[in-house]
């Protein structure tokens, strides 16, 4: 007496649910999909009776993005100089992006910063003394200026991205009191993709300037060391970095930024110890942050 073959239809769905279980969801890179025979197949030609299931069905949806990444203020300063307490501002700009990274809004300014702008700044930024005299405004009117569209995106909530944040507001702190003027008060909640980036990924090897980083990240940065450009190419690079490592980062804007200062300090003792190992005994750096 022969048996006729068990069949069920809902077999292939019961072995799909227990891939499921066994792999939590995930897909393995080098299958993407598995092919699960039948029982009544499991005695015929190779691949009769076979149910192909797209293991990518399994995946689970990627983490939202941080709700501090949603709406970002971007800054961004071109200059005289490395040193920012002697460096003077030539070019400034300030924006606000959405979720898609689009700017809604943007200002921008150039000034004539009073002293000649060297030859290897200008060469970076594209700026000149003759063009920075022709079309540029006195600080005196370009600072305050700044320094209000700054306080007022802080008024609203909204956080501030500076790639390497020290630079761009030591150098603002120091401007504004040449000017006689009010610095600004703490400045928070600031995000620097610079420490993110060092923080999420610190062992990868290569530059970690801007460009380099928007490279990284997918952001597209077309005319680096425009201010207007670096502000907002900063802004979005924050975040791709937010969407790449968002269940690093799902904290608060305050707690994100409390947690620079801490990462900030550490990357700086680190790169201490290296200089001082290999090159200088006596090398020092500071790890204040985002202003020193």
């Amino acid at each position: 007496m022969t048996r006729e073959p068990l069949r069920s239809a809902g077999l292939p769905l019961a072995v799909g649910a227990l891939l499921a279980l066994l792999t939590g969801g995930r897909r393995s890179p080098a299958a993407r999909s598995v092919a699960v025979p039948t029982i009544a197949g499991m005695g015929e030609a190779a691949g009769a009776g076979a149910a192909l299931f797209d293991l990518a069905e399994l995946e689970p949806e990627p983490p939202a993005p941080p709700r501090w990444a949603e709406v970002l203020g971007v800054f961004d300063l071109e200059t005289t100089g490395v040193d920012p307490a002697t460096a003077r501002i030539v070019t400034a700009s300030v924006a606000l992006l959405d979720e898609q990274g689009t700017v809604v809004e943007r200002h921008d300014w150039i000034t004539d910063p009073g002293v000649e702008i060297p030859a290897g700044a200008a060469a970076v930024h594209g700026i000149d003394t003759a063009r920075a005299r022709r079309f540029g405004r006195a600080p005196a009117q370009v600072v305050p200026e700044i320094l209000a569209a700054i306080a007022t995106l802080f008024d609203r909530g909204i956080p501030l991205v500076v790639y390497n944040a020290p630079y761009d507001l030591t150098l603002l702190a120091a401007e504004a009191e040449r000017l006689g003027l009010p610095p600004l008060p703490q400045p928070a909640p600031v995000i620097d993709p610079l420490v993110l980036d060092k923080a999420v990924d610190r062992y990868r090897k290569g530059k970690r300037t801007l460009t380099a980083a928007a490279a990284e990240y997918g952001v597209d940065l077309s005319d680096a060391h425009d201010a207007a450009a670096d502000a907002i190419a900063a802004g979005r690079l924050a975040q791709a970095i937010a969407r790449r490592h968002a269940a690093e980062l799902d904290v608060t804007a305050a707690e994100l930024h409390e947690r620079q200062v801490a990462w900030c300090g550490e990357q700086a003792a680190r790169f201490q110890e290296y200089m001082r190992a290999t090159r200088d005994p006596a090398f020092t750096t500071s790890g204040a942050w985002p202003r020193r």
